[in-house]
């Protein structure tokens, strides 16, 4: 359980780093920028009970609200990641499949499950963001390109994480 643990903290330690320190400047004109961060959402363990991964989600989106000063809204986003999630998984796997500490990972999920479970709730992690920080429909096609154009930016940087771990791990 401790090895369970400090590996999430440090994966959630090193996500929030890169995220504030790195990937908080990068971005294309504010239409594409990438957040990494909600990775540590993704790959909790799949036997996570609720309250836990929201709690986690809550500290999550909060600590990167206390860096871009966004009062809330990567707490909403995350938070509500966290509800999707929980039903995704609850509606995609059998959960007694799995052992206890076992992530949604590529490497345990295989890409296709992966892929659809990634891109879902990113997704709707981006759009909750950007409607919410956007909150006004005259800017609804700039948002909708906001949305995709990030929304794949993080995927594509999400696939490029899960591969460099995946690979160390069959090595």
């Amino acid at each position: 359980m401790s090895t369970l643990f400090s590996r999430n903290f440090i994966r959630f330690t090193t996500l929030s780093l890169i995220q504030v320190f790195l990937l908080q400047n990068v971005g294309y004109y504010n239409l594409s920028t990438p957040y990494l961060y909600i990775l540590f959402v993704l790959l909790l363990p799949i036997k996570t009970s609720n309250w836990l991964v929201f709690t986690l989600a809550f500290i999550s989106g909060f600590t990167i609200d206390a860096f871009y000063d966004t009062f809330g809204l990567h707490t909403t986003a995350c938070v509500i990641l966290a509800f999707v999630r929980i039903i995704f998984i609850s509606l995609t796997i059998q959960q007694e499949k799995y052992e206890a500490g076992q992530p949604p990972s590529l490497a345990v999920m295989g890409f296709r499950w992966f892929f659809v479970y990634v891109t879902v709730l990113t997704i709707i992690h981006h759009s909750v963001l950007f409607l919410f920080e956007t909150f006004r429909f005259s800017d609804f096609a700039y948002t909708l390109l906001r949305i995709i154009l990030s929304s794949l930016f993080t995927i594509i940087l999400i696939f490029t994480y899960e591969y460099i771990f995946y690979y160390k791990k069959v090595r």
